[in-house]
């Protein structure tokens, strides 16, 4: 089968929530799209919400919900600990609501507290214009300007490996996929239906290779753990797969073949970096080489073979390369950088800078162009250049919203 994320929407579509309805998906099963999807089960005997979205989206999601069915929300549940998982809690619980997830969710809520700023500053280029115009929308939607804070969550109801629920005769299984993108993640089960909703195990652009460390800075992502949980979903043989974003993939022999696919791509980088490490090769070396053969073709929209083969390289093995002393020290190359100039002149590395630039050479062009002070316009120039040629070639949704922030910064 050709791959699925040719067809489906990238990153650069996902929005905050602001839609006017809840959307049907099955019989019994509801969507309320935003950062991260929100989903209503009904049964008879009241409401199971799965996801909550960020705070300022969480009176989205609970008026959609509301207009579908306003009976009491009995249960909550978190398929991971991410902020735009959990942060509209408060807005979407009632107050006799059991609020449910995996045992581990508290290490995620404490990295997200005690980490706010930090991760806020280190997102913002990539989602800082999104934001603010889904929050207008908001806003509009709402008809306030005064949006709810992110909810700071307690959960009333743990496991650490299944969990079955049932509400109304209807069964929902819990199940724990620890490779997802936090090790609190967990799938819904529901075995009667066939419907797995597996919210971002699989990453938020579902048919992507999983970032296994994230730009903004996160904890590693063991790549055998998420093996593991892609083919426990698989196992499963569910009939529709309802993800974090967009539409869900329908048909048992689409999702296994892509779950299939998927398994097989991070297999093999992570048996191709373990390879070369121990045939001696330093992790850049790697990172160029190793590319995916077409029958584990996988986009690269969210995540990137080259991340993630350092992902796996630096998990393994750490933060120390085996490449110069001075990476034992917190004397960084940028101490000399002036010497440098000195003695080559600013306008010899510029000059240099613009040889590489031309002759396809990007990168090289960077590393001498950032040496010079960022006061020498033809050191901005060249920077300029060169991320306007790597963004030419960019499909990546974090590597392009970083280029277009470097762009800004050097016009």
């Amino acid at each position: 089968m050709e791959p699925l994320y040719r067809s489906r929407p990238g990153a650069d579509a996902l929005r905050p929530a602001a839609a006017e309805k809840a959307d049907q998906i099955a019989p019994g099963l509801w969507c309320s799209p935003g950062l991260s999807n929100a989903y209503l089960l009904t049964t008879a005997d009241g409401r199971v919400v799965v996801n909550t979205g960020m705070g300022f989206e969480g009176p989205v999601h609970r008026a959609n919900f509301d207009a579908v069915d306003p009976s009491p929300v009995r249960y909550i549940i978190f398929t991971q600990g991410h902020v735009d998982h959990v942060g509209g809690l408060d807005s979407v619980r009632d107050p006799d609501t059991t609020v449910v997830a995996q045992a581990n969710w508290t290490t995620w809520r404490d990295d997200n507290e005690r980490l706010i700023p930090y991760r806020a500053a280190r997102s913002a280029f990539a989602f800082k214009d999104k934001l603010a115009t889904g929050i207008q929308a908001i806003q509009r939607r709402l008809g306030t300007t005064r949006l709810a804070g992110q909810s700071v969550p307690v959960v009333d109801v743990e496991f650490e490996d299944t969990l079955t629920l049932q509400v109304g005769g209807r069964r929902i299984e819990l199940i724990s996929v620890p490779g997802g993108e936090t090790t609190d993640s967990l799938v819904v089960w529901l075995p009667d239906e066939r419907i797995c909703l597996c919210g971002n195990t699989f990453g938020p652009v579902f048919g992507h290779i999983p970032n296994l460390v994230t730009m903004r800075g996160d904890r590693y992502r063991d790549a055998l753990t998420a093996i593991a949980s892609v083919e426990r979903v698989r196992q499963l043989e569910p009939e529709l797969l309802v993800t974090g974003h967009f539409d869900p993939i329908a048909g048992k022999e689409r999702i296994n073949a892509e779950l299939t696919r998927l398994r097989d791509a991070v297999q093999y980088i992570h048996d191709q970096t373990v390879a070369g490490m121990n045939a001696g090769k330093d992790v850049r070396t790697l990172m160029r080489e190793i590319t995916l053969p077409p029958e584990y073709e996988v986009g690269q929209g969210y995540g990137k073979v080259a991340w993630d083969v350092r992902a796996v390289w630096e998990n393994y093995s750490g933060w120390f390369h085996h490449r110069s002393t001075t990476e034992l020290y917190p004397i960084g190359f940028d101490a000399v950088a002036a010497d440098v100039v000195e003695l080559a002149g600013a306008d010899a590395l510029v000059d240099k800078a613009r040889t590489h630039l031309e002759a396809g050479r990007a990168l090289h062009a960077i590393h001498l162009a950032e040496l010079v002070p960022a006061e020498h316009a033809g050191a901005r120039e060249v920077l300029h250049r060169a991320h306007e040629t790597l963004l030419a070639d960019s499909t990546n949704f974090w590597e392009s919203a970083w280029l277009t922030n470097q762009l800004a910064r050097n016009s």
